[in-house]
């Protein structure tokens, strides 16, 4: 399936610039923050409440997997103007050599 991004690049640009994007950012750092020190609990919460090897690695497998998709969510200007870089240079015309 083919990405389509509807924004332009001097749109996407702005919101990057914008507060609103700052704002964002700040709040999905937060989260991933939570997500990094609930990892760092787990030997502990594993250890007094006698989980399984299994579950502890099931657990860190999961908080790890929020992180990268927050890590994603930070990149989606980055990722639409690559898009939009890549689909202007597929539809140059090929230049003639004659």
């Amino acid at each position: 399936m083919e990405v389509q991004v509807n924004a332009t690049k001097d749109q996407i640009n702005e919101l990057k610039e914008s507060v609103l994007w700052l704002d964002i950012i700040n709040e999905l750092e937060a989260w991933k923050q939570g997500f990094n020190d609930e990892m760092m609990s787990i030997s502990d919460n594993a250890l007094e409440s006698n989980l399984s090897t299994a579950s502890v690695l099931l657990h860190m497998g999961d908080l790890s997997g929020r992180q990268k998709a927050i890590d994603y969510l930070l990149s989606l200007p980055d990722v639409f103007l690559q898009i939009l870089e890549d689909k202007k240079l597929t539809n140059k015309e090929p230049e003639n050599d004659s």
